[in-house]
């Protein structure tokens, strides 16, 4: 995510608790909040793709996702 896009999420919530949001702005507010979770989930498994965990006896295993 840009970080223009990050500093715009910062100002509307600081804005938000000094005087309130306008409904545009809280629409805006909430779109990227949802656009930078996406971006967060999105990391955060392309680094788990990547993660194994050595166990005590020398092997490797690659992280598995949880069964839901």
């Amino acid at each position: 995510m840009e970080q223009s896009k990050i500093d715009r999420i910062n100002f509307l919530a600081r804005k938000s608790k000094a005087e309130g949001l306008s409904a545009e702005e809280k629409a805006e507010q909430d779109a990227l909040r949802k656009e930078y979770i996406a971006s967060f989930r999105a990391s955060m498994t392309g680094i788990l793709d990547n993660t194994y965990i050595q166990r005590p006896d020398g092997t490797k295993e690659k992280v598995q996702k949880k069964d839901q």
